[in-house]
Parts: structure tokens; sequence; C-alpha cells
């Protein structure tokens, strides 16, 4: 046991040193700058490690606008930083109008006051805010506002959005171009032009997909029978299968081994019929086959990729996530055709992405003309991040779209090129986009000889 007075020492300094602690507390500088040394100035604090305040959401609206004819929506998300905002592509061409609906009536209210910086958070909650999930116009008015919020992500890093995806694995995005006729010698003429431009890819297709037509150039007897509209389309899938192999034979013959060939079958013809005609061109060594099968028909890809080794792509038509997954593990196709403006924008595509990497799938993002600027914007940006990028569909604006999307990204020689702007770099005149209203119309109705729909 202790005496009592080593006790008391004991306790006298503990009390000591309680209080030098204390003192060297109260002197303690700010943990939010160094500690001064010898009593001269503490540093400056430099930017990067100062962090910056929240951000938050303070509406969120789509813009639509239809100024070379096919609708665009573009959603706009607005925050509380004055004068800060981002730009993402929603566009669902044939339902354009349910995406605004969407936006405007829910999406606004669901994203008011949130944190700018927590996308993946957002996108999460977006995707189950409905609780049905998956479909085109929830994917879209989703796409619009994750790509938005990328866009302010990088205007707050100073960046393009692809230095905040890793930055560049290529210097631009390599394009394919299109060519269709439906004469041989047209057709011939257009992907001669287009390598003369500096496309090293060109999908050729004679006339419409799938050999579509509207029927005053057929006369289908459901046509002449009254059934249907006028505005429908018409295949015939016998005389498709036929024309296709000797397309192939015919261009290849005429502009070398050089340029790359896509085709574009649509999924409009018997998935039987697809096999057996895919593996007549692999004399002709296609880039790739897009979209041999329609979504209903996936399982019969197995029997496809062991028929022929020509390459395969498929995505288009894919509106949940999970669509994807399965088919790319097993290695179903070869390139991955999602519609980054469907799937629900730059989070998910990503995850598509790398996931390809891992089974040598690559990358062929959905670029038709009905995907606005800004959607493809997002979708560049993509595309010189990712390794394992493939090809990417070009669009050529007219003067009227420029217009509506200053900072659209360029076309050189056949390579897509960002302007290098903080976020995805594209703008849009709300002014100049209101000038072109958009319609209501479905244009996707194609019916084989007896007016039986043919399923895309």
């Amino acid at each position: 046991m202790l005496a009592t007075g080593s006790s008391a020492g004991i306790l006298g300094l503990l009390d000591s040193s309680c209080a030098v602690a204390q003192n060297k507390a109260t002197d303690t500088p700010s943990s939010t700058a160094p500690p001064s040394v010898a009593g001269t100035p503490a540093p400056a604090i430099p930017n990067y490690a100062k962090g910056s305040a929240p951000i938050t959401i303070t509406n969120v609206k789509a813009i639509a606008t239809a100024p070379e004819g096919p609708n665009l929506v573009v959603v706009k998300v607005e925050t509380s930083e004055p004068g800060l905002y981002g730009l993402g592509c929603a566009t669902f061409s044939q339902h354009a109008k349910a995406v605004v609906t969407v936006v405007d009536d829910y999406l606004n209210d669901f994203c008011r006051g949130k944190n700018v910086d927590n996308i993946e958070d957002m996108w999460q909650s977006i995707y189950v805010s409905s609780y049905w999930r998956g479909g085109p116009v929830e994917g879209n008015a989703l796409s619009g506002v994750d790509e938005a919020l990328w866009d302010i992500k990088g205007k707050r890093a100073n960046m393009p959005v692809y230095q905040l995806l890793g930055g560049k694995s290529r210097f631009a995005v390599d394009l394919y171009a299109h060519a269709s006729s439906l004469s041989l010698e047209g057709l011939v003429d257009q992907v001669q032009d287009r390598m003369n431009q500096g496309y090293r890819h060109v999908r050729i297709q004679q006339g419409p997909y799938g050999g579509s037509v509207k029927p005053s150039k057929g006369q289908p007897d459901w046509f002449l029978n009254g059934f249907g509209k006028a505005t429908d389309s018409f295949v015939d899938p016998h005389t498709y299968l036929k024309k296709v192999p000797k397309m192939f034979e015919y261009v290849r013959a005429k502009c070398g081994e050089d340029i790359e060939l896509i085709h574009d079958m649509h999924e409009l013809v018997e998935p039987r019929d697809a096999i057996s005609m895919i593996k007549q061109l692999e004399p002709y060594n296609p880039y790739y086959i897009e979209d041999p099968l329609s979504p209903e028909n996936m399982k019969w890809f197995k029997q496809l990729r062991a028929a022929t080794t020509v390459p395969l792509a498929m995505g288009e038509l894919f509106n949940n996530v999970n669509e994807y997954r399965d088919a790319m593990v097993e290695q179903l196709f070869d390139y991955i055709r999602c519609h980054v403006s469907q799937i629900g924008g730059i989070t998910p595509a990503m995850k598509v992405a790398r996931l390809g990497e891992f089974f040598n799938i690559k990358s062929a993002w959905h670029g038709p003309n009905d995907d606005s600027p800004v959607g493809h914007a997002a979708q560049a940006h993509i595309d010189l991040a990712i390794w394992n990028f493939g090809i990417q569909e070009m669009v050529d604006w007219g003067p009227k779209t420029k217009a509506v999307f200053p900072g659209a990204p360029t076309i050189k020689k056949g390579f897509l090129y960002v302007n290098e702007a903080p976020g995805l770099g594209v703008d849009i005149d709300e002014k100049e986009a209101a000038k072109y209203p958009i319609g209501t119309k479905s244009n996707w109705t194609v019916r084989q000889n007896d007016g039986t729909i043919r399923r895309p």
C-alpha cells in the first residue's frame, strides 16, 4: 500500500499534468490549419484541401424541342449556386411528352433540396421511386437527371466529365457513318464518299431497316385490303434475306477490304433465318451485325454464337439495367449497343462498360438523330475514358440543332471531339429551342405481307 504522503504527491502530479494538457488544448490552433512553428504564421491552406460547401438542387425541368424533326428532350437541373446548372439527355422521341410529364411533375419535387454531389444515391433513389421500374419513360427521365448531375460535377471540378471517369484512353472517338440506298450502285457511292471524308467504319443498308419500305413502294396485300394505315411500313423477310449477302459481296468488291462494314438487321426476321443469313456473311468480314434478334428471342443467341464467327452487337432495345447482365457474362455478343440516355445515364453505362471489360465485350453505344447533342456528348465522354471502347454511331446535326445546342461535339475525319469545356461541354439556348415544338406521333409500325406486326 502507498503511504498517505505518496498518495498526495501522485495526486499533485496528476493535477499538474491535467493543467498542462488543458493549457496545450487551449493553445492548439484550429484543425483547419496546420500549427505554426516558432511563432511564425501558419501556412495558408491550399484550395484543394479546403473542400466546398454543399450545393443543393433547386429546380428540375424538361426542355423539349424538335429542330430537325425528331423530338428531343433535355433535363435542366438548377442549383443553389447562382448560375450553376447541368444538362442531361432524356430523349424518348416516340413518347416525348410522357417523359416531360415525369420530369416536371414528379422528379422536380423528388429532387429539390438534395445534394448535387451524391449522384449514386440520387440514381438509386430515383430508380426505385416509382416502385415499378425499368421502363423507357422512367429510364429516360432518370438519364436526364443523372447526366445533368455529372455535368454539374464536372463544372464544379473545372474538368470535362471524362477526366472524372479516369481520363482519356484515346485522343478522340472513332465513329461509324451511315450509307443507305435502294440501289447497290448508289450505296457504293455513299460508302466511297464516307471513306473520302475519313471514315473507317460505315453501316450499309439497302433501303430502310430490315428492307422495310412504305406500302406505296411495294403494295403489300394488307395495304390493298385496307388493313393498317398508309403510314405503316412493310417488310418482306424473304426478299431481305436474299439481298443482304449480295449487298455485302458487291460493296466489298467495289470498296475493298480496308473499310469496316456494319449492318443493322433491326430484329425483323425469324431467329433461324437470321442465323442462316449471318453465316453467309462470313466471307465479307463484317465489323459486326447489329440487333440480329429481338429481346424476346435472347435464348437464340447461344445457337447464333455457336453457328458463326461474325461479330454481333446487341442491346439497343434494353430498358432495364439488368437486361444486359447475363448475356454479357455468357459472352453472347461482342458489342453492347445500349442507348445511354435510355438505360439511366452515365452512372449505369459506366457499370455496363466495366462489366464488358471482364468479358471482352466492347462498347458501341446507340447514337441516332433522336438522341440530343447532350446525349451524344455524354456517350463521347464515356467513350474517351473506358478501355474497352469499340465504335460510336454518328449523326450529322443540321444548323438548327447546332443553334439550339451550342458546344455540341464536332466531327473531323471520322472522329468525334468534345470541346474540352468543364462538364459535358454542351449548353442549350432555351429561346431557340422554343421555336421548334415537339409532336406526339409514334412512327415505328412495320408489317409483313398479311399485315402481321414485325417486332423490332
